[in-house]
């Protein structure tokens, strides 16, 4: 969904080297948690959900990245178990970091739209500060204007795979909220492990 941006978007370079132990040890973990048809992929360049955050965060590119893609055909608990199959390689200093939007919806228009999606922001706030990740999970059932909010999960999944490799009793904590147009948040959390 990177289209529709000025010209000089699509030139960026963001040349970081890949992690190819990194990404076998995943595969490994997420097989090893039941998960099935886990394929490596040298080819695949960084999505801009990911390349977008780490150029700001680590501008010289200097750092080894394996990016783990969602899926599109499962839900927010498949993902959620995801982070906690891959939650051990905190204790190897891997920084995980689920970067999507807690909204995404670029077509949302007017004052009504605004309002809702606000408001769905603030319920995702309050469950993630609360710790309420059950609630997250079932987001579509549990929160107000979900569809409205999140046509497609895609861009709401890291946040549940993250939630899930902090771990249960993580304590999460606000770290930066803004609005792009009426329904894209650039809300962002940062997850303390109690162990």
């Amino acid at each position: 969904d990177f289209y529709g941006f000025p010209s000089s978007l699509y030139k960026l370079k963001y040349p970081a080297p890949g992690a190819p132990q990194l990404a076998k040890r995943v595969q490994e973990l997420l097989t090893n948690a039941g998960y099935e048809h886990v394929k490596l992929d040298n080819k695949r360049g960084l999505d801009h959900g990911a390349w977008i955050p780490l150029m700001l965060m680590y501008p010289k590119a200097n750092i080894p990245i394996c990016q783990l893609s969602i899926q599109m055909n499962k839900d927010a608990i498949h993902h959620y178990n995801m982070g906690k199959a891959i939650s051990s390689l905190k204790e190897d200093g891997v920084l995980i970091i689920g970067s999507g939007s807690p909204t995404h919806n670029p077509s949302a228009t007017g004052s009504d739209a605004r309002k809702a999606v606000a408001e769905f922001d603030r319920w995702l706030e309050r469950s993630v500060v609360d710790g309420s990740y059950d609630d997250v999970n079932e987001y579509e059932k549990k929160a107000p204007h979900a569809k409205l909010a999140h046509p497609w999960p895609d861009h709401l999944y890291p946040l549940h795979v993250a939630m899930g490799a902090a771990g249960v009793n993580s304590k999460a904590e606000l770290i930066h909220r803004s609005m792009c147009y009426i329904g894209i948040s650039y809300t962002c959390y940062k997850f303390t492990s109690s162990s």
